[in-house]
């Protein structure tokens, strides 16, 4: 797992020094497709390991009870390097109903979600979310296909990509309006979403 380096569904962390932004991680994969966390392992991939892992475990097994809504399901493994050292493995499942948000502390009522986009956890925007809280759903999702649409689709002809502000401002539509429009159209299998730290991309699906 170290030797594949980090990426969609492993990353690692060298110790548990701030456990609510580890919940975080956790948090994304079980919000993607799952993954593994290492705790004891740098970033560079050297398996340092941790001398007391109890402590690490106990850190953030409390922040993940405290910090996580819904209750992730994740497992976890000590795996001993030496008689004095082991890493912390954590393996989250990705969750059959979604999105799990992470609060920044217990007494916040409300999290943020997260998502996992290739060796990065980012927050999910409200697009994003949307779109993981509406697929818990067994519907079939249609759309009528008016005059935005068919801006959309030339645009994605001309350009391969659009965000929502781009989607906004061409078709000089509320904002409200265009993201409703594109989480839609994402959800009927037309187009598909990649998360962005700023704004997020949207591609048609077959692209």
């Amino acid at each position: 797992m170290v030797a594949s380096g980090e990426g969609l569904t492993i990353e690692f962390k060298r110790k548990i020094a701030f456990p609510e932004k580890v919940v975080r991680e956790m948090v994304a994969f079980a919000n993607t497709t799952g993954g593994n966390l290492l705790v004891g392992v740098d970033d560079n991939g050297e398996i340092a390991g941790l001398r007391n892992p109890e402590e690490h475990d106990y850190a953030l097994t409390k922040a993940v009870e405290d910090l996580c809504v819904p209750a992730i399901n994740y497992k976890k493994e000590v795996v001993p390097l030496t008689h004095k050292k082991s890493v912390l493995c954590y393996s989250v499942k990705a969750a059959r109903k979604k999105p799990h948000y992470a609060k920044d502390n217990e007494k916040n009522r409300y999290g943020r979600a997260y998502v996992r986009v290739e060796d990065k956890t980012i927050k999910a925007s409200r697009e994003m979310t949307q779109i993981l809280r509406r697929t818990n759903t067994k519907k079939n999702f249609s759309f009528k296909y008016g005059d935005k649409e068919a801006l959309l689709m030339k645009l994605l002809d001309q350009q391969d990509e659009i965000t929502l502000g781009e989607f906004q401002a061409a078709a000089n539509i509320p904002r409200r309006v265009a993201s409703s429009t594109l989480v839609l159209l994402v959800l009927a299998g037309v187009l598909k979403i990649i998360p962005q730290e700023k704004e997020d991309i949207f591609k048609l699906k077959n692209i």
